[in-house]
């Protein structure tokens, strides 16, 4: 993929997760959403570090 913008997919019910790089130490993955959220109770907690780039729209990251 030569642009992270090219093939997008048309349906955006669901997020759509694709791996752009994978190794034993970094993994980085293109997110394509539309107003999905993480559920209202409770934190979403992960084993990985995680760093977030929005290339487009907003997002809102709270953290306690």
């Amino acid at each position: 993929m030569n642009n992270i913008f090219a093939q997008l997919p048309t349906d955006l019910e669901q997020e759509h997760f694709q791996d752009l790089l994978k190794s034993s130490t970094v993994r980085i993955e293109r997110i394509v959403s539309h107003g999905q959220q993480s559920p209202a109770e409770g934190w979403y907690d992960q084993a990985e570090n995680e760093w977030v780039l929005v290339l487009e729209g907003a997002a809102v990251i709270l953290l306690e």
